[in-house]
């Protein structure tokens, strides 16, 4: 099969082409991805986020993989809406550590509209320090994303999880097709779409393709796409799921990239299973994104420490972007140099 290292991005992937390119020899297909990596982007930087829980657990869906389910006990204590001024100055302390991105996220089906108006406050004072901004609420209709994104909101993030066809088993208390209305609606809002899926949950090799298929075929392409390791949490159906093959899920990351070579692709969520090698990998394969801090909402994210020795072992940095907000945050365009403590937890909570 032979594709451009530097197509034009396709909104119109056949399942057979990417199943093709998923059973390509492994260093053709990291060749093939890497040049597509580096027709678009700086090879050696990665865009580094942080993400706060501002609400945990008793969500009232049944994802199979979730700690946060109400469904399933997991241990996990059930936390109220984070006040405003603690986000704050998570955010603060963020920013000041290198992140360019803050994330937040809250274990809801749907935000209610009183919580709703604490939200979008957040938003306006975490893009007021110059962070490009970022939520996952659940599920949005039309006129809460319209307000979402009036609040200055870059981007919101709604996986698709897995294929249609698998999908069921995995979730049942909402759709396929919920999810895919969810992000018409921020995409329909102005807003970026943060939008990627969960590897080793039991799906075949086909489940993969599909899952790449849905997300590589919307239009425009997320321009965020976080390619999961499940976490295997005690207390979710999920827990003695097979481990996944590392090299399944670095085949993953090339294809993601060759599919959409615009899109910043995220090593997210199992990265504390990931040795530095397979990291590494991913990296060669076409990640560009990562969460760091010690804890990725209610699991473990691989110690800071830890991801600042691989990014001086592998000579990556973090992505640099132009802060440029509009009038109403009265910010003048600047690049924001990252310091040497690169690394922050997001997830301590302050006194």
């Amino acid at each position: 099969m032979s594709v451009s290292p530097s197509p034009t991005p396709r909104h119109d992937w056949r399942l057979d082409e990417i199943e093709a390119l998923f059973a390509r020899p492994f260093n053709d297909l990291l060749f093939h991805a890497q040049q597509v990596h580096r027709a678009h982007f700086d090879a050696n930087a990665v865009q580094v986020s942080t993400l706060l829980s501002i609400k945990t657990g008793a969500c009232p869906e049944d994802c199979k993989y979730c700690p946060q389910s109400g469904h399933y006990n997991t241990g996990l204590d059930k936390e109220r809406l984070l006040e405003i001024e603690k986000v704050v100055e998570q955010a603060k302390a963020a920013r000041d550590a290198g992140a360019s991105r803050f994330c937040m996220g809250a274990a809801w089906r749907s935000p209610r509209e009183r919580d709703l108006d604490v939200v979008l406050e957040m938003v306006r004072q975490v893009k007021a320090l110059g962070l490009e901004t970022c939520m996952t609420l659940g599920m949005l209709d039309d006129a809460q994303a319209t307000r979402l994104a009036e609040a200055g909101l870059d981007y919101y993030n709604h996986n698709l999880d897995t294929s249609p066809d698998y999908y069921g088993e995995i979730i049942t208390t909402r759709s396929y097709a919920d999810r895919l209305d969810t992000l018409a609606h921020v995409r329909d809002a102005g807003m970026k779409i943060c939008s990627g899926g969960i590897l080793g949950m039991g799906e075949a090799a086909r489940d993969r393709a599909s899952l790449l298929q849905q997300l590589a075929n919307l239009d425009p392409h997320p321009e965020s796409v976080p390619i999961n390791q499940l976490v295997k949490v005690p207390g979710t159906p999920l827990e003695d799921a097979d481990d996944l093959d590392p090299f399944d899920f670095v085949r993953a990351i090339a294809v993601a990239r060759i599919l959409m070579p615009q899109s910043h692709v995220r090593l997210s969520a199992g990265r504390e299973q990931m040795d530095d090698a397979t990291q590494a990998l991913a990296f060669l394969a076409g990640a560009n994104s990562i969460f760091y801090g010690d804890r990725l909402l209610t699991t473990e994210n691989p110690e800071a420490d830890r991801d600042h020795r691989l990014f001086e072992r592998l000579g990556l940095h973090p992505e640099t972007r132009d802060i440029t907000d509009d009038a109403d945050h009265g910010a003048v365009a600047a690049a924001r140099p990252v310091p040497s403590a690169l690394y922050y937890d997001a997830a301590v909570r302050s006194a």
